[in-house]
């Protein structure tokens, strides 16, 4: 186990390698970590291999070479209950993890199957539903609600399970102007250790210290946002444009 200052980050992922059926290698020895507290973009071209690294990280799909840990747990079939609940994962799309008929009961579906007794439930729900800011929304039905009402409660979904690291995917994605800002704003004020995956890159400069730079299956950039945004070289060359 690689050390980090005598600690283990929140995330560790090392030398991770990926092959589909068809053949599209994916991954190529992705090496990465994200420490507690630390908010990290996720950016790079269509088909750089993102979706598939961040379903490495709650074992929707299992490594074929390298490893997956999160604090300190490797990221194997005997581990996932636990890892899932430690990494929230939040799709693009949240109506691919809305399915209740009401608010209340999407968000407390995951401290349910915790096992966690209901006065818990109820308390980790509505502790949930506060922190994304749509405290009263329980009884309302998912599908009732615009995308960003429906993007905030699927961050409660997680959010609910306390989770070590959000991981979201494009979270910006499908929302107007107005949308999109509340979005920011909530994630800028979560305390919550991050990392997103996103093409935009005006959300990239606003809300994220540092970037990691993903093409082809391989990390070819990492490190402060300032930095990477004003490397023109580097964004030309791996389809990306400065903000």
């Amino acid at each position: 186990m690689t050390a980090f200052n005598g600690h283990e980050p929140v995330l560790h992922v090392h030398d991770l390698h990926y092959t589909y059926p068809d053949g599209r290698q994916a991954l190529r020895g992705v090496t990465l970590h994200v420490e507690r507290g630390e908010k990290v973009a996720l950016v790079g071209p269509n088909g750089a291999g993102k979706s598939t690294l961040m379903l490495h990280l709650n074992g929707i799909l299992q490594p074929q070479r390298g490893f997956v840990r999160v604090d300190g747990l490797p990221v194997e079939k005997k581990n996932l209950p636990t890892i899932r609940a430690r990494v929230g994962l939040v799709f693009q799309d949240p109506d691919d993890q809305l399915f209740s008929t009401s608010v209340f009961e999407d968000v407390a579906f995951g401290p349910l199957h915790m096992g966690y007794p209901a006065d818990e439930v109820r308390r980790r729900a509505a502790r949930a539903l506060a922190m994304v800011g749509i405290p009263d929304f329980g009884p309302r039905m998912p599908h009732h609600l615009s995308v960003g009402e429906r993007k905030r409660v699927a961050i409660a979904t997680v959010l609910a399970m306390d989770p070590s690291i959000l991981v979201l995917d494009e979270p910006t994605a499908g929302l107007d102007p107005r949308g999109r800002r509340g979005l920011i704003n909530l994630l800028r004020d979560l305390p919550a250790t991050m990392l997103v995956s996103t093409h935009d890159m005006r959300l990239v400069a606003e809300l994220f210290p540092r970037t990691i730079v993903l093409d082809a299956g391989v990390v070819v950039a990492d490190g402060p946002t300032d930095a990477i945004l004003a490397d023109a070289a580097l964004l030309e060359a791996h389809g990306l444009e400065a903000p």
